[in-house]
């Protein structure tokens, strides 16, 4: 009698698993903070009065309707870099990386202001850099 052998789904093994629980742990965070800078914007479209530091009728650099666009937008790209992440797209990948390479550096403008969000923010993108860069091909496997 022949021995039947049933081929392994993808993403079945121990080790994928796990990576993949990276990538979605990063694409859950990519399109957390995401959301949060849509709706940081939209306050900074439709109400000044909600950050704290400000200069006259301008937010360090920009006016607040420009800052209010300029955070729609990156957390559009935020988000949607992390829904993309959940099929297992390859350009998904390199967007979050890019995404959360640039806000590492901007959150670097505002560690004076906010200390303790900035630090946090770094530290999740720093996490959604690892789990992205870390043995993509098995996570990718698993998604």
């Amino acid at each position: 009698m022949a021995k039947t052998q049933v081929p392994r789904p993808l993403g079945s093994d121990p080790a994928s698993g796990r990576w993949t629980g990276w990538v979605v742990f990063a694409s859950i965070m990519l399109t957390v903070v995401g959301g949060i800078n849509i709706i940081q914007g939209l306050a900074a479209l439709l109400d000044e009065s909600v950050f704290a530091v400000h200069s006259g009728d301008d937010l360090l650099v920009f006016d607040f309707d420009t800052w209010g666009v300029l955070l729609v937008v990156w957390g559009l790209a935020q988000a949607g870099a992390g829904m993309g992440l959940n099929g297992g797209h390859g350009w998904a990948r390199v967007a979050a990386i890019v995404v959360a390479g640039i806000s590492i550096l901007l959150q670097t403008a505002f560690l004076a202001a906010y200390p303790i969000w900035s630090v946090l923010i770094i530290a999740i993108d720093v996490i959604v850099i690892y789990a992205l860069t870390a043995r993509w091909a098995e996570a990718r496997g698993g998604l």
